[in-house]
């Protein structure tokens, strides 16, 4: 009987035993972690500093930096797990907590629009009101401010008074844009609107303005250089300008040609350069060259040349001379260097057998000038072996006198700085050289000449030696002392034709 006591007490103590550890088991599998992240609808910036809460209610937590959190020791079971912060709509995600478990959850929260004030109406800027425009290109600026610093997307509504034509110009980021067809001789109105995405749109007044009629008659053209790249221009007599291309584009050295009464120039985005045509009001734009380029030592500092009586444009790529057909066909090589030094400059007689070449190195030095026959015969030399730049080429129409311009300090280095560039004018009949750069300031320099229609005159460019200054177009009368006279501030690379 005894032994049966001891026999059920130690069964009774090993039960108890199970039973203890057992409900120590079931313990630990009462509690889990929840782990997540808040980050922003759209963007998915984190955001800081959500307040994290449940229902039923455990622990209450804020995201971090990173837009994590996490709250340790819930209890199992299902829950709603809220986020919450200013600013923005608050989100709710359902969750199952497992014991002994990390439970995930993700919350992307979308801005709250509650309050949210619309966009300012739209200023209007330029063009001003009435204004009339000497060009086919108008900047248009507005200005517009949002209240909550919400991004602002705008539509620019461009119509066209004489065709009823509307342009819309639709999800801008910016308070400009550039717009170079413009119609001459034309009238346009124009309106801004602006929305948050958020509001109602909020639409400008009204605005109109004028393009100036066509300026056929402009026989002076050059270069200003305006946010960055060249912009070619033309002007009458009377220093009245029009803008031609694009201040987008780089384009420059613009040549004339009077039999087909178009304009070509070069056009550059910086590793190329092509050759284009346009009519003389800037329109009708079309490019020449395709596979074979213009090309030299210095994009910047090769030219071209249309001679009036000629259907083609001769221009140089590296130690060749080749002519293309103004239309973009017929393209061939003229010449080739037989030394393989770059051609750099031409100028085409419009009468004569004749072509004159400016040569040099790969850095634009050791240069030659010197003239040769259609078909690549050298006929002469007009310079060679001196030091310093050339540059700027043109010829008579009775073929005698060939211009260039030559810096006489001989100075070189590689900005391809001039110190003292001179205009010279070389006779091919006594074989003189003549300066011609009368009353020179000190510390200028004489660039890009070309003969006057009349060749009584020469228009050039003079500039700071510096590199940096303002250049001016200007002319002086030939064999005349002290005519220097200042035709266009702020402009280079003329034409007269």
């Amino acid at each position: 009987m005894k032994g049966s006591f001891k026999y059920i007490a130690l069964i009774t103590t090993t039960f108890l035993l199970l039973f203890s550890c057992n409900e120590d088991k079931i313990g630990e599998n009462e509690f889990g972690t929840l782990n997540g992240k808040v980050v922003a609808a759209g963007t998915n910036e984190p955001l800081e500093n959500v307040r994290i809460s449940t229902n039923p209610v455990s622990s209450t937590v804020f995201t971090s930096e990173s837009g994590n959190f996490t709250i340790e020791n819930i209890e199992v079971g299902d829950y709603s797990v809220e986020a919450k912060k200013d600013g923005y709509l608050a989100d709710f995600a359902p969750v199952t907590i497992n014991g002994n478990v990390s439970s995930n959850v993700v919350f992307e929260l979308e801005v709250s629009t509650f309050n949210n004030r619309p966009p300012t109406t739209p200023e209007l800027l330029t063009p001003e009101d009435n204004e009339v425009i000497e060009g086919i290109e108008a900047i248009f600026s507005w200005n517009s401010t949002d209240p909550e610093g919400d991004p602002i997307e705008y539509t620019l509504e461009l119509t066209n008074v004489e065709t009823n034509e509307v342009l819309l110009f639709e999800e801008l980021a910016d308070t400009t844009l550039t717009y170079s067809e413009l119609t001459l001789g034309t009238e346009y109105f124009w309106q801004v609107t602006a929305t948050d995405n958020i509001n109602d749109p909020v639409i400008s007044e009204v605005s109109s303005f004028e393009v100036m009629d066509p300026p056929v008659d402009n026989r002076i053209l050059f270069v200003r250089n305006m946010n960055g790249n060249n912009v070619i221009f033309s002007s009458d007599d009377e220093g009245n300008e029009f803008q031609l291309t694009s201040s987008e584009v780089n384009s420059y050295r613009p040549r004339r040609n009077i039999s087909v009464n178009k304009i070509a120039y070069l056009q550059s985005d910086g590793a190329n350069a092509d050759i284009f045509i346009m009519n003389r009001d800037g329109t009708g734009k079309q490019k020449v060259t395709s596979t074979i380029k213009p090309n030299g030592f210095n994009l910047d500092e090769i030219n071209f040349d249309w001679p009036d009586d000629f259907v083609n444009i001769y221009f140089p790529r590296l130690d060749k001379l080749y002519r293309i057909q103004f239309n973009g066909g017929g393209i061939g090589e003229v010449y080739q260097t037989p030394d393989g030094s770059l051609i750099s400059e031409v100028a085409v007689s419009d009468n004569s057998d004749m072509i004159v070449l400016k040569t040099n190195n790969l850095d634009g030095y050791d240069v030659r000038i010197y003239t040769i026959t259609f078909a690549g015969n050298e006929t002469g030399t007009i310079l060679e072996n001196v030091d310093g730049a050339v540059g700027g080429l043109d010829i008579s129409v009775d073929n005698q006198r060939i211009l260039y311009s030559y810096d006489v300090s001989g100075f070189e280095d590689a900005s391809y700085r001039r110190l003292d560039s001179r205009l010279f004018i070389y006779d091919t009949d006594a074989m003189t050289t003549t300066d011609i750069s009368d009353n020179k300031p000190n510390g200028t320099n004489d660039l890009d000449p070309i003969f006057s229609p009349n060749e009584a005159f020469v228009m050039y460019t003079n500039t700071s030696n510096d590199g940096i200054s303002r250049k001016d177009v200007y002319t002086l009368e030939i064999e005349t002392s002290s005519t220097r006279t200042l035709i266009h501030e702020d402009a280079f690379m003329p034409d007269w034709h």
